[in-house]
């Protein structure tokens, strides 16, 4: 008996090799190629990472009519938020997160509440019929018309889905899933690369909303090639600390609305509910004011969000004082220090230095640097900064305050929830006041220091 030739394929790109590499040759990760059975390649999945190229036609782009895509509510807004404004026909979406963090039970919900006026189905590959039945009673949804259907052969699923014509599909999940056509285990490259093809051609021929769950590494990030991320319309995070009763979902892609979108839930007996306020999530409530407390305005997709952060400096009792920032980068946290000392005349080069972005909440962008350094002064300084004070801005290495996007819309979120006092950069500062808030632009990092000094 012949012996099955091997493979390698790595697990980022995946791209093959036939001998192993500690680099893989096509996207340069290290220790990525897995070995794998070489695949016989079947006829019919020619050309199966674009379905639109056999009915395709040459044409102009200014002859093209560019319409609003219709799109169906899940009935769940923070949901339909990170999706741009609901299921758009056709799309597919991969959602991924850590094990037991919601992803099932948020889109069960999702189903019971479109299966009211859509066709939906429900594809488990995890769990049996009667554990998702279970669920459904325990969080009390009204399931009556969802249909499930308990199957990981991909064969045997299109087959269903062709025949029952599904508006919304949801494959629970993608790594469960395997096709007859190929000899490896499910969960491998080729296995989770095949099946994802083949799912989102069917998808844009018959017009039915698919939704994968997916897998995540002990690194946080989606199982499978990377190829994966990029065959879908939509890529979705789930997020949470196990600890905590709050969910954040977040968009990474979208080919159909906003990217960095946010959605906030939160935990219950009853499945997860939305968060009307977020903000409230992320701010401390003291009874008096406290010294290393300062809240800045984010702004995550299209919704501003109000955040504390808080810093603690204390003295080092090793001989490498400690630098620390959770939910920041810790490498920007460095250099801002630095940028403290330099134009501030303020040094912590011997003092253990401690940033927190309260609610778990991971902030990204630059605008966290005025308010990251203001807390620090007055954590090192023991004293509280003033009451109802909202700050940002970017920081650079000469010590100006730079502008960042949508200021404005920063500001009138602030007032909305009783901030009073702002520092912001010159070039943010509107043309018209905001009733009920008193705003200070500075153009420099000494200028808001001695502000906050008083």
């Amino acid at each position: 008996m012949a012996k099955a030739k091997s493979l390698y394929s790595c697990t980022e790109c995946g791209g093959q090799t036939s001998k192993w590499q500690g680099q893989c040759p096509h996207c340069t990760a290290w220790n990525t190629l897995v070995e794998t059975v070489a695949e016989a390649v079947p006829s019919t999945s020619t050309n199966r990472y674009n379905a639109l190229a056999a009915n395709g036609k040459l044409q102009r782009l200014s002859e093209v009519e560019a319409a609003e895509v219709p799109r169906q509510s899940t009935g769940i807004a923070e949901f339909d938020r990170v999706l741009g404004g609901g299921m758009v026909e056709g799309a597919v979406t991969l959602i991924g997160g850590d094990p037991g963090i919601g992803k099932s039970t948020l889109l069960l919900q999702a189903l019971c509440h479109l299966s009211v006026s859509k066709n939906v189905i429900y594809v488990s590959g995890e769990e049996s019929a009667q554990q998702i039945a279970l669920r459904a009673k325990r969080l009390a949804l009204d399931a009556s018309a969802v249909q499930l259907f308990a199957e990981i052969q991909l064969e045997r699923i299109l087959a269903t889905l062709a025949a029952e014509k599904p508006e919304v599909a949801v494959i629970d999940s993608i790594q469960t899933v395997y096709s007859e056509a190929l000899q490896s285990a499910p969960g491998s490259v080729a296995q989770v690369r095949e099946c994802a093809a083949q799912l989102t051609r069917f998808a844009k021929q018959s017009g039915t909303a698919v939704v994968l769950v997916g897998h995540v590494t002990k690194e946080g990030a989606l199982a499978g090639p990377r190829v994966l991320e990029h065959i879908v319309d939509t890529v979705l995070y789930f997020e949470g600390d196990s600890n905590s009763s709050f969910r954040l979902i977040r968009a990474f892609k979208n080919r159909f609305g906003a990217v960095n979108e946010l959605g906030v839930f939160a935990m219950t007996e009853k499945g997860l509910r939305e968060v009307s306020n977020p903000s409230a999530l992320f701010l401390s409530h003291h009874g008096q004011e406290v010294a290393g407390s300062c809240v800045m305005v984010t702004q995550e997709g299209t919704r501003p969000l109000l955040v504390e952060i808080q810093a603690l400096v204390d003295e080092a009792h090793a001989p490498n004082p400690r630098r620390l920032s959770v939910g920041l980068e810790q490498n920007r946290l460095a250099m801002l220090l630095a940028v403290l000392h330099r134009h501030a005349g303020i040094a912590c080069f011997d003092l253990d230095v401690f940033v927190n972005a309260v609610g778990g909440v991971k902030i990204t962008e630059p605008a966290a640097d005025l308010a990251v350094l203001l807390a620090i002064v007055s954590s090192l300084k023991n004293k509280p900064l003033p009451g109802k004070l909202v700050v940002f801005g970017e920081i650079g290495l000469a010590g100006e305050i730079r502008p960042i996007q949508r200021g404005q819309e920063r500001l009138k979120e602030a007032a909305k929830l009783g901030f009073t006092h702002a520092v912001i950069p010159k070039g943010n500062k509107p043309k018209h006041n905001i009733e009920g808030m008193e705003i200070v632009a500075v153009e420099r990092l000494e200028e808001a220091v001695a502000y906050c000094r008083g």
